[in-house]
């Protein structure tokens, strides 16, 4: 334990996702080196997270305006909309360059443990989007990108009885299995069966 503020930093830090103890202590004695300068523009870049970023009205993900990035630019793919929990998902699958619809963030998965329902995800907003159509196109396609765990499951399940009533809507799953580089001998039995379960002609 170190004295007043020192320990308060290493405490705040602490409570960041995937910032341990040593990891919080390191990083607090890296800020005590620097610059006031540097200090300064952290303290400021806080600050603009806090006052400034907004959420898109259509997509929900981190944008500068009204609507983000993605949702503004005429050239997407209207009649496609990928699922995802997460602005940071949105990052993840943009970095392929493999998708040139539009998004859709939930906003975190389904967990009753946690008492996480589906009022308390973006999932209303989903379903008007698609019934309205998304700026006066029809929604040909929904592709479920949520995680592959327990929640991330129960999401898509949710989602897919959800969306069934939707004429005409396709509704498709990521395909998940074998990363490439990987040896068969290490994988996982459910990462091996999803492998198997989802093979494809070649």
């Amino acid at each position: 334990m170190y004295e007043g503020p020192v320990q308060d930093l290493i405490d705040e830090l602490g409570k960041l996702p995937g910032v341990g103890p040593k990891s919080a202590q390191r990083i607090a004695f890296h800020l005590l080196q620097v610059e006031p300068p540097e200090i300064d523009r952290l303290q400021a870049a806080l600050q603009k997270v806090r006052d400034g970023v907004q959420f898109c009205v259509s997509c929900g993900t981190v944008a500068d305006g009204e609507l983000c990035r993605i949702c503004a630019d005429p050239r997407r793919d209207r009649t496609m909309i990928c699922v995802v929990e997460e602005p940071k998902d949105v990052q993840a699958i943009e970095r392929t360059r493999e998708f040139r619809g539009r998004y859709h963030v939930l906003g975190g998965a389904l967990d009753p443990l946690s008492g996480i329902g589906p009022d308390q995800l973006r999932i209303r907003e989903l379903l008007t989007r698609i019934g309205n159509q998304d700026d006066g196109v029809d929604v040909s396609e929904v592709i479920i990108a949520t995680d592959p765990n327990t929640e991330g499951e129960a999401t898509a399940t949710y989602l897919v009885r959800m969306l069934r009533d939707f004429p005409g809507l396709t509704v498709t799953r990521l395909a998940s299995g074998l990363p490439m580089g990987g040896d068969l001998e290490f994988a996982d039995e459910l990462t091996l069966g999803r492998a198997l379960s989802g093979r494809r002609a070649l």
